[in-house]
């Protein structure tokens, strides 16, 4: 992928920005909460350089166009992150992950959010599919998916081990045409 300038995108109640050093504080918070990482694929954060970190690789993802990492703001506040990562330049195809804080959780803003950033990934960086890997129990992210029309490709049996605990993956896969369909 080519170099990712600076960029918003509007939805109805929300924005999805580019990150900004600012943003340190409110990642860290999202990243250090035990309940919103219970199925993320790492274990919660304990300290502050993690986020700066974070911060780091989406200045370089943006440099190098592997990486496309947005923050998700609802009322001027820094409610999530949506990524788009391992690309495959040649297959048109990349992974998507997201995050959102407990506080904003149950009230639509990542539906809105991701259904943005899919669109933006299907229409003008011309993605040709893209894949979701989910904890199987949470289903919360499995019907966010599915409603975006995420089909259910797979489960992995112990396929990842976090923070001591060996956990199962399902996979989700979308199609430009399948998306496109459904607009």
């Amino acid at each position: 992928m080519p170099a990712f300038a600076p960029f918003t995108l509007s939805a109805k109640r929300l924005e999805l920005r580019s990150l900004t050093v600012d943003d340190a504080p409110a990642i860290f918070k999202l990243f250090s909460d035990p309940e919103a990482m219970r199925y993320w694929s790492s274990a919660p954060w304990d300290n502050q350089q993690q986020a700066a970190d974070y911060i780091s690789a989406a200045f370089a993802g943006y440099e190098s166009g592997d990486l496309l990492r947005m923050g998700v703001q609802v009322d001027g506040q820094l409610a999530g992150v949506i990524n788009l990562y391992a690309f495959s330049r040649q297959n048109r195809r990349c992974d998507i992950g997201y995050m959102l804080g407990r506080e904003f959780w149950g009230k639509g803003y990542m539906q809105e959010a991701m259904s943005a950033l899919i669109d933006h990934a299907f229409r003008v960086l011309r993605l040709h599919r893209i894949e979701a890997d989910i904890d199987p129990r949470n289903t919360a992210s499995a019907k966010l998916l599915k409603s975006l029309h995420f089909v259910h490709e797979g489960h992995m049996r112990e396929r990842w081990i976090i923070n001591g605990e060996i956990c199962d993956t399902d996979f989700f896969g979308l199609l430009r045409s399948d998306w496109l369909a459904a607009r």
